[in-house]
């Protein structure tokens, strides 16, 4: 069986993101991983209203902010794969990390 290791990595901060995503496909690259993307998702706007109290009423000007998706595959490798997941990042990233176990065609799992 083969493990397969999702990150899904989200940032505003489009160069940060950017920068560690290049840093785990040369990682990846230079021990011959095989990775699957970066994929990039369309970049999502949000907006945050900000009230002026607690208990609601007068409304300061909206926070808005976009953030930048890349979703990356990891196949098998699995103290690579691991090594990547747990690897401190940036604050500004959040990062996401989903292990799917596959098994092989025709091995009778």
């Amino acid at each position: 069986m083969t493990f397969v290791t999702k990150l899904t990595l989200q940032s505003g901060d489009r160069a940060v993101l950017d920068s560690v995503v290049e840093d785990i496909r040369s990682t990846t690259e230079r021990k011959g991983v095989e990775m699957n993307g970066p994929h990039s998702k369309s970049p999502e706007r949000l907006r945050v209203p900000q009230h002026k109290r607690t208990t609601g009423g007068a409304e300061f000007s909206s926070w808005d902010y976009t953030v930048y998706t890349r979703k990356i595959e990891i196949v098998g490798h699995d103290e690579i794969a691991r090594q990547i997941a747990g690897k401190e990042y940036p604050s500004s990233l959040h990062v996401e990390v989903e292990v799917e176990q596959i098994s092989q065609v025709g091995s009778g799992s």
